[in-house]
Formats: structure tokens, sequence, C-alpha cells
């Protein structure tokens, strides 16, 4: 009966602070570091007191954080009531879960009704758990006198126990904060939540998802259903109407993505104490959600890779809200930089589909330049072409550096205008070493950028020698990787297929 879900984390390559107004546009990688939802029966049978009662038992279990939490689940209201916890609460599961069993209500038909009453009636039981690359284990790898390589990361065990930054300030205990990594993990875990409670009713069916995951009419329309009550809950739960960029990512995989309009969740950002869940459901199910996204993948033989510098983490709505300060205050100045880096972000767009479509035609030049420039650093790729096929991939392999260079530049400049480190000069220093190493066709900062992270996108097998090189720098390389997919019905609890062979032991504490 347990049905298990994933959805993915993300990378936003281009389009940050811009992604959140319409009509600009953002590139964003979809991740191997996935999410997992399993929700089973609570009860082998139906409890007849929760009949009586109105309402049915949730129990909702984080392994790594040893959290586990007891709700009382109204059948009428579809409001959960916590009863026992054994820490904080998660209120990106708890609005999931209420959202899902509405939309139950709202879309099953009359027949499919008493299936629906039967499963609630033997209560949920809901286990999530996030692979290691959605949170830092830098810490404890320092800590034990291990190298900063994903050797290292690769020896912990899967889903290993979250560590706490417990920090007592001005003599107050504080709540402790999980040090995370910048994947977007409340977004693949509200969206894995969504779409395991969602099949489990028999909402929607995930089983069908091909390869290419949304060649169907009917697993098309079962993701926009994931995908919009997802959205709710995670826009909800967090008390502001966000781009969306990181649900969408997690729903339907790598995308070109265009925000819907914050418009289409006033009924649920507005609904009052009295209006039923299920109304609320059913206007954002109906309303008119005009979201763009477009597939997207990187083109073959190339790699993303994602570094942790260790110099402290970025306040992501902080740094917003002095960009939209800056905005109010300049009005034309940050119009200008807004064209600029917008026109930056659609040439990278441009050259990377092209050279997608080069490799598409001509697989075995492409195989041979990316294999040749992947040993030698970008001032001596032209050299190395040795027909005019191979000629037109290295120029648009150097265009789409020059795109990302100029991207930084109005990145940094909206920075300093903003009074804000987008790319701190530890980052630039970090990511001109990186970007003229042999073989690296891309270096940046993800999202609203800051300390937290940075990326680069390297050719061929080049992706080993950065790594190492990173290492040398202090910064720990990270074992993300794209995967364009997104959300997926799995065939197993993902803790029964995980093999581990530690090359070291770490205690973690």
């Amino acid at each position: 009966m347990a049905v298990v879900a994933s959805a993915p984390g993300k990378v936003l390559m281009t389009g940050g602070y811009l992604v959140l107004e319409r009509p600009n546009a953002g590139i964003v990688l979809s991740t191997n570091a996935r999410f997992y939802a399993i929700v089973k029966p609570l009860y082998d049978e139906i409890k007849p007191e929760s009949w009586a009662w109105g309402w049915t038992d949730v129990k909702l279990t984080s392994p790594q954080m040893a959290r586990e939490t007891m709700y009382k689940l109204s059948l009428k209201q579809l409001k959960l009531q916590p009863v026992s916890s054994s820490g904080s609460r998660n209120p990106f599961v708890e609005h999931a879960v209420q959202y899902a069993v509405a939309a139950a209500h709202e879309r099953l038909d009359k027949d499919k009704k008493d299936r629906l009453q039967t499963l609630l009636l033997q209560g949920l039981d809901i286990t999530i758990l996030g692979c290691n690359e959605f949170y830092s284990y830098r810490n404890q790898i320092e800590a034990h006198g291990l190298p900063l390589t994903p050797e290292s990361l690769a020896s912990l065990p899967p889903f290993a126990s979250i560590t706490f930054n417990a920090e007592e300030s001005t003599g107050e205990t504080r709540k402790p904060e999980v040090a995370k990594t910048g994947l977007g993990s409340s977004a693949a875990m509200t969206t894995a939540v969504v779409a395991a409670l969602l099949h489990y009713l028999g909402v929607v069916n995930l089983s069908s998802l091909d390869e290419d995951q949304l060649q169907g009419k009917k697993d098309v329309a079962d993701l926009n259903v994931v995908h919009v009550i997802a959205q709710t809950a995670h826009c909800i739960a967090q008390g502001k109407v966000g781009s969306g960029f990181d649900v969408s990512s997690a729903v339907y995989g790598s995308q070109r993505y265009i925000r819907f309009s914050p418009e289409v969740l006033s009924s649920a950002q507005f609904a009052g104490m009295a209006t039923p869940l299920t109304e609320v459901i059913d206007d954002v199910l109906k309303a008119k959600w005009d979201h763009e996204r477009t597939k997207f993948s990187l083109p073959p033989l190339m790699t993303l890779l994602l570094g942790e510098p260790g110099c402290g983490g970025s306040s992501t709505p902080s740094m917003v809200g002095a960009v939209k300060k800056w905005q109010r205050s300049d009005p034309q100045g940050s119009l200008e930089t807004w064209r600029r880096l917008s026109e930056g972000n659609s040439a990278l767009e441009a050259h990377l589909n092209t050279l997608s479509k080069l490799a598409e035609r001509y697989y075995n030049a492409y195989e041979c330049i990316i294999n040749a420039c992947s040993l030698l650093p970008a001032g001596k790729w032209l050299e190395r072409a040795n027909e005019p096929t191979q000629t037109e991939i290295v120029k648009e392999l150097l265009g789409a550096r020059d795109a990302m260079l100029r991207i930084r530049y109005q990145m940094r400049k909206m920075g300093e205008a903003a009074g804000i480190p987008i790319e701190p000069e530890s980052q630039s220093q970090l990511l001109d070493a990186t970007v003229n190493m042999e073989g690296v066709l891309l270096a940046g900062i993800p999202g609203a950028g800051g300390f937290d992270a940075v990326f680069a996108v390297t050719l061929g097998a080049s992706c080993e020698n950065v790594t190492q090189a990173w290492s040398s720098l202090n910064v720990l390389a990270m074992l993300v990787r794209e995967d364009p997919h997104g959300v997926s019905l799995e065939n197993n609890d993902p803790r029964a297929k995980e093999i581990t062979t530690a090359v070291f032991s770490i205690q973690l504490e």
C-alpha cells in the first residue's frame, strides 16, 4: 500500500532577482538531489472512533532530524491539529497534507469518495527523507580532519542525521537552524509530499510517467494538479508568493521558467478561517495559471558542478528586499541594469540551445571538439577546431562564456547599487580562478548570490580536475549534478536500495 514519490532540488543558473517579475525568464536546472515522501496507512483497520468523532490520525516522521509529530485531521474542516511532537512543526508538510486531502475531496467523483474515506480513516503515516546534498556536512568533515573532497561526502551514510547550528546570542537560546546548501529543500519536500498523497488518494496517477515525462496529455494534466497544489502549499507555508521556479522545477524538471501572476493565489492567501479548504482548492485549480515553461537541459558532455566555499550563508529574503528598495529609489538605472541582465540571460540560453542542436546534428564532431577543449583553457579552444563545424561549436562555447561574464558584471553592478554582496569579492576571485581552469565553460553564483555556493559548467572529463582545484582553494565540491527529470514515483523506500561503501568512518553528532 505504500506510495513513494520523489522530487528534485534545483539550481537557478540565470534569472536571479529578474525571475521574480514577469515576463523575465530564468534557467533552472533540476538535480540528482531528491526529497522523498513515503505515504502508507497508519492502521491496518479503520478505527471506529475516528468515524464517530469525525477525525483521523496523521503521523509525520523525519528520521534524519529524529522528529515525530502526531496530528488529528478533521474530516470536515480538513485542518490538522498537532497532538504530540518531538520537535518543531513543519508548516510546509502540514499545508501539503491539508491541501492534498482537500484536492482529493474536490476532484474525486462520488463513487471514489468511499475509498477516499476508507483511506483517511486508516490514518496517514508520512515519512520524509532528503538526500544528503540538501544539507551542509562541511563542518563535520573539517572537524574530523578529512579532506574537502566529494569522496569525503560520499563516505557519509545515505540520509545521514542532520546536525543543528544551535547558537546562543544575547544569552537567549535560539531555535536551531539546519545548515542547508540552497538547493530548494522546502520546495522539493512539499512537492514530494503533495505528489505522494495525491497518488495515494487516487487524485492523480504518476505511474505512467515515461522518460520524456510530458508526452501524454493525461500525464501533463496530472502533473499540473501536483504543480498547483504544491505551489499553493509552499507559498502559504512560507507566508509569501514567491516566483515559484523551485516548485516548478521540482514538478517538471529542468526548464526555462517565467513566473505566474501572484493573483492566481489570492483566494488561498486571503481565505478566512471560515472558508472551506475545498473551496480554496477549487478556486486555485480553476485559476488562470499563466506561468511559462520550456524544456531545457545542459548540452551533452557538460557537467554541472556546485561548490561550497564555507564563508557563511546569505539571507535571500533580505537581499531581495534590498534590491526592491534600490529599484524604487533608482527606477531608471535599475531598469537599464535589468535590461542588460535580461539580454545576457537570453544570449546564454541561445548559445546553450544552439550547442544542443549542433550536438544532435554533428555528434561526432561535437564530441571530438568538446573532449579536446576539456584539456585546455578557453583561450586555446579555437586552435583545436579542425573543420568548420568544430569552429562553429567553439564559437558558441565562447559566446556562452562571454554572456556569463556579462551577467556576472551586471549582477555585481546591481549588488553594489543595492548595497548587498550579490557577488562578493571572495566569490569573484574564486569564480575568476575557476573559469580560467582547463575545460571550464562557465562559472557563476546561483540564484540570489551571496556567500552560499558557486557553480561551474565543465566540458568532458574536466570536472575531476576542477574538484581537486577547488579542494586546494578550500572549496568543497558537492555531489550534485544536473538531472533534468522532475517528480517521480519510486518503486521502493529509498533506504532499502542504498548500499554504502564507507571510505572513511564518520560519527555524526
